[in-house]
């Protein structure tokens, strides 16, 4: 047996082979890996906290994901020291984390009384808000193709809520959860110039999980133990979703990974069956090709343009 197959034939041998394995290959291809493993993560935590959501109120359980997901993430915050908590724009940290607290309970008050295919699709509105907003408080520019993208990503996201002329409070609050999360992103593009990322988490999760506290309380119902198990496991796999997102990003250009966020479609249509029987009709089939082909033609012409010839 050769010297690296008895190293292999070890538990931490073989973590620590596979580990020069997956970083020998290209940054691109781990980033795509990264960005997938988001978006199935994404989904799994939509399905958990529409099974929880069947007994306990949408407020409760965006409560505990945002209590367990500060939980989770304070120890890493913490291990940088409490001076870089340190900040001179505390009022647009606690805005901020308001606009996301609000968020974060229409997300989930979506995808309890929507099915896990249509909320998803709804989340990805964002992307009509932010470009409005990204022009009149960021200033920047709005080309053709940016422009065209928000637009036909759209147009998927009304396909797949089946316009059949009937008003659904459950679509208007997702429409809103995607409205507020476009103004958090503003946010932080202002905050991240001057404050370091774990400044942003730190305070962001903090003011979510105090927001969210007042609502549940007013909904409270004493979870099971079971229940608890399942709160937890869903805030993990949130924490775990944002994590693998944001290595992707680190890795490889966001023209080339954008697409990839669509695939949530296709796992939130998957979860949707599998756990809940919703069948995909004709509406979500279509919105869901069109959204993804949309985003992959356009962020693939991106990619392939010249700078100085930038519309």
């Amino acid at each position: 047996m050769t010297l690296t197959a008895e190293k292999a034939a070890t538990p931490l041998g073989a973590a620590v082979l596979w580990r020069n394995r997956w970083e020998r290959l290209p940054p691109s291809l781990r980033g795509a890996v990264w960005v997938l493993s988001s978006a199935l993560l994404f989904s799994l935590m939509g399905a958990m906290a529409k099974t929880i959501g069947s007994r306990l109120d949408s407020f409760q359980v965006a409560f505990f994901r945002a209590l367990f997901g500060f939980v989770f993430i304070l120890p890493f915050v913490l291990h940088s020291g409490l001076h870089g908590l340190r900040s001179e724009r505390l009022t647009l940290h606690l805005i901020r984390g308001l606009f996301g607290g609000a968020a974060i309970m229409c997300g989930f008050y979506a995808m309890i009384h929507l099915p896990l295919a249509d909320a998803t699709a709804l989340s990805f509105a964002r992307a009509l808000f932010l470009v409005p907003l990204a022009a009149l408080f960021l200033g920047e520019q709005i080309g053709a193709r940016r422009t065209l993208a928000a637009l036909a990503g759209f147009a998927g996201v009304i396909l797949m809520t089946r316009p059949d002329g009937e008003f659904h409070f459950a679509t208007l609050i997702a429409l809103l959860s995607a409205a507020l999360v476009a103004c958090v992103v503003i946010f932080v593009k202002k905050l991240s110039h001057a404050d370091k990322p774990a400044t942003l988490i730190f305070y962001s999760s903090a003011i979510a999980a105090l927001m969210t506290s007042i609502p549940a309380f007013l909904v409270w119902t004493q979870p099971t133990p079971f229940e608890w198990l399942q709160l937890i496991t869903m805030s993990l796999f949130g924490v775990m979703a944002q994590s693998c997102f944001i290595r992707g990003y680190a890795l490889a250009e966001a023209a080339a990974l954008a697409p990839l966020e669509y695939t949530r479609l296709l796992f939130a249509v998957a979860a949707g069956f599998m756990f809940f029987g919703d069948v995909p009709d004709s509406w979500t089939l279509g919105g869901a090709t069109l959204i993804i082909c949309s985003s992959v033609y356009i962020a693939h012409r991106e990619s392939r343009q010249d700078p100085l010839s930038a519309e």
